[in-house]
């Protein structure tokens, strides 16, 4: 196994925290990525393979959202409102995997491996139409210090990457998976896209 260390770069990405709990909780290791509106590429763009994951509130929709899974979407809202002064960085991420999309049925078959709905996939999907979706394997960490970061204005808009405006310190963090338990969701998840 190699060695993981906590990024050195502020790089985070943006994503529903109802996303970002059920990436730490291991209730998934995938996210779906097209790119915001704003991307100065205009797509998405894996900027770095390792980043700190800064959860969004304001545009979370419950009906985008298994039932399943929203117990986890409440428990994200607990306490939080429009003038919310911090969020909290709980998390840093590896990306182990970025693979491209195109194919609704293949996209489909991935519904038991996250949580949103169908029809949530299918309007990622199909999206700026000529560009993949990205699936990307996330390995989790969860930073043992959880760290309190003021909202910045630089945060907002519809892009996915930001630089964090603060130093993150050095901490000690714990795999979300065992080494064993990741392999087996990413193998699960690589036979459906390489069929």
């Amino acid at each position: 196994m190699q060695s993981i260390v906590q990024p050195l770069s502020p790089l985070s990405l943006k994503e529903w925290a109802v996303a970002v709990k059920a990436l730490g909780e291991g209730e998934q290791i995938i996210t779906i990525r097209k790119g915001g509106l704003y991307e100065e590429t205009r797509e998405f763009r894996l900027e770095n393979n390792q980043f700190y994951l800064y959860p969004t509130y304001e545009h979370q929709k419950r009906d985008m959202v298994k039932a399943d899974y929203q117990h986890l979407l409440d428990a994200t809202l607990e306490g939080w409102t429009m003038d919310k002064k911090s969020v909290t960085i709980e998390y840093f991420a590896e990306v182990t995997d970025d693979v491209e999309l195109m194919d609704d049925a293949k996209l489909r078959a991935l519904s038991p491996f996250h949580i949103w709905t169908d029809n949530f996939a299918d309007v990622r999907l199909h999206w700026k139409k000529k560009q993949p979706l990205h699936i990307l394997f996330v390995r989790m960490y969860r930073l043992e210090q959880p760290i309190e970061i003021p909202i910045d204005a630089a945060y907002q808009g519809c892009k996915s990457w930001h630089d964090l405006l603060v130093d993150i310190p050095r901490a000690a963090f714990t795999p979300v998976l065992s080494d064993e338990e990741f392999a087996a969701k990413k193998a699960a998840i690589m036979t459906i896209l390489q069929s």
